[in-house]
């Protein structure tokens, strides 16, 4: 496939990019490339291919739900530097 410097300026332009001339002829050789491989790509024969997210079959990947015993308040607030009788104390930040 053969894109032009016009469909790469019309692309830039939609993407309100401006080019120099030398950035536009350096587009329009990288873009050319990327189509010509994506146009070389198409050609393999991907019948009874399914399309994929993972290379390995996940199910759930997350553990169960399940409710534990955490630690009471009086006790979690200990581990603080500062506290007050049901929260931590944190120095303001602006």
């Amino acid at each position: 496939m053969k894109i032009s410097q016009e469909d790469v300026q019309h692309v830039a332009n939609l993407a309100r990019l401006r080019l120099s001339d030398e950035e536009l002829v350096t587009m329009t050789g990288q873009l050319d490339t990327i189509l010509s491989y994506v146009e070389k790509l198409d050609e393999l024969d991907t019948t009874g291919v399914s399309p994929t997210t993972h290379v390995f079959p996940l199910s759930n990947v997350f553990r169960e739900d399940i409710v534990r015993p955490s630690l009471e308040q009086q006790e979690a607030l200990e581990n603080g530097p500062k506290t007050d009788e049901d929260s931590f104390l944190v120095p303001k930040i602006i």
